[in-house]
């Protein structure tokens, strides 16, 4: 598991009297603040550059689709581009755009793709974006030191996938990965595990049988199930905020998450129900937005979700852009009694978001288990010539005092064993008993 604050009014161009104003035109070229791309619109058509001090590679590009600045890339994600912003679809918040009078010259030169080139464009990346050297008490420049002379010009990609994969290891971020065309394995917090499919079902199962006394009603996939508990309490399971529909875009996963939560939070239950239990122990992340939706659904007033800022000095990594505050606003017909959370280290990224989104309702909700997985940023992804592809955040998520939870994770306010195999073996699920004891009271 993409910003906020006051931003730039757009120039509206004058017309006639009486004629609409068009929009302001968004070609040119621009760069970001942060985030470390250059983007070149042309009469609908856009390309952008992965950029550091040392090069310029090509990155996505898309077609523009309306004439509000919306366009789909060609992985058919949809980013919404005007003279001085720029955002993407599912991520809440916007990158300012600075315009610039060309593209840098390194962008016009074809990339080189030897491997000690590649070394140090990675290196380089992450130098210039990531932001928890510190907190990780990981020294970078030891880094290079220590990997740069493993690699030479007879490197495979595969041997070089291998020692990046070893360099960022000692981050334990699960937001930081490599592939070489399979499936990354993320760099996961010691003592946790992946919220892969498997495990999700062997949960899902387990609950059901367990906690619940019968099946959930699902939707989305199989990604949201809702069931009723006795004493009008309610169980609420969402296992990741995307791949709601086959086609997987924002667009299809909003309007699949709308008609669940519909149906969820119906008229007659928001009246009679006495406390939510909300489990997102295994939750794979997604968009942000997304959780931001279902937290509509839990407040009467509208308050901040959390604040997000990007690292934006490749020399500093102490300078970021300036805080969006980014806010979750009430549903027409909430539920807004008592709320337990399951929290634990399988939920990833924008499940920790929805936590964060939640610290600040009314009334505050519990949050029962363990420490979260700790990756907030959405994830920058870039390509190297050779054909590898890697990932690296560069964002803090900020609460309303200011606190990150990047690396540690969230914690519990009320502490007790998740889903380990001592609970499994004594058929247990102390978070869930706690919740309800909680929520009974």
């Amino acid at each position: 598991m993409l910003t906020h604050g006051v931003l730039a009014a757009a120039v509206a161009l004058t017309l006639s009297p009486g004629a609409a104003a068009a929009a302001p035109s968004a070609d040119g070229v621009w760069r970001t603040d942060g985030y470390e791309t250059v983007i070149a619109v042309d009469h609908g058509h856009l390309r952008s550059y992965e950029t550091t001090a040392i090069s310029c590679l090509p990155g996505f590009t898309a077609d523009r689709t309306g004439e509000d600045g919306t366009y789909v890339t060609d992985d058919g994600d949809t980013v919404t581009v005007q003279p001085g912003r720029m955002s993407f679809a599912g991520s809440p918040g916007v990158r300012l755009l600075r315009r610039i009078p060309a593209l840098p010259a390194a962008c016009g030169r074809a990339p080189a793709k030897d491997p000690l080139t590649a070394f140090d464009v990675f290196w380089q990346t992450f130098a210039e974006n990531y932001p928890f050297f510190a907190a990780k008490g990981v020294d970078w420049q030891q880094v290079r030191h220590r990997y740069r002379p493993l690699v030479t010009p007879a490197t495979t990609t595969s041997r070089l996938a291998e020692i990046f994969n070893e360099m960022i290891a000692p981050l334990n971020d699960a937001h930081t990965w490599v592939s070489s065309g399979g499936p990354p394995v993320p760099h996961l917090r010691p003592g946790t595990v992946l919220p892969s499919p498997d495990y999700d079902q062997r949960v899902k199962t387990y609950v059901e049988r367990r906690d619940l006394h019968g099946a959930l009603t699902e939707y989305a996939q199989g990604r949201v199930g809702y069931a009723d508990l006795p004493g009008d309490l309610g169980y609420l399971r969402i296992s990741g905020f995307g791949g709601y529909t086959e086609a997987n875009d924002y667009a299809s996963n909003t309007a699949e998450l709308t008609r669940a939560l519909d149906a969820v939070f119906t008229p007659r239950r928001v009246g009679t129900l006495r406390g939510l239990v909300i489990d997102v122990r295994v939750n794979g992340g997604g968009s942000d937005s997304l959780g931001l939706q279902v937290a509509s659904r839990l407040t009467g007033r509208p308050y901040l979700a959390y604040a997000k800022r990007a690292r934006n000095d490749p020399r500093d990594p102490a300078r970021f852009t300036a805080p969006q505050p980014i806010e979750v606003r009430p549903h027409a017909d909430p539920y807004l009694g008592p709320v337990a959370i399951l929290t634990g280290g399988s939920d990833f990224s924008a499940g920790e978001t929805f936590i964060q989104a939640l610290m600040d309702r009314t009334p505050a909700p519990v949050r029962i288990g363990e420490n979260t997985q700790g990756v907030f940023s959405d994830v920058m992804e870039r390509s190297l010539p050779d054909g590898l592809v890697f990932g690296l955040p560069n964002e803090e998520f900020r609460t309303r005092t200011g606190r990150t939870f990047d690396g540690a994770g969230i914690p519990p306010d009320v502490r007790v064993p998740v889903l380990t195999d001592e609970e499994f073996a004594h058929d247990r699920d102390s978070a869930f008993d706690r919740a309800i004891e909680f929520l009974r009271r």
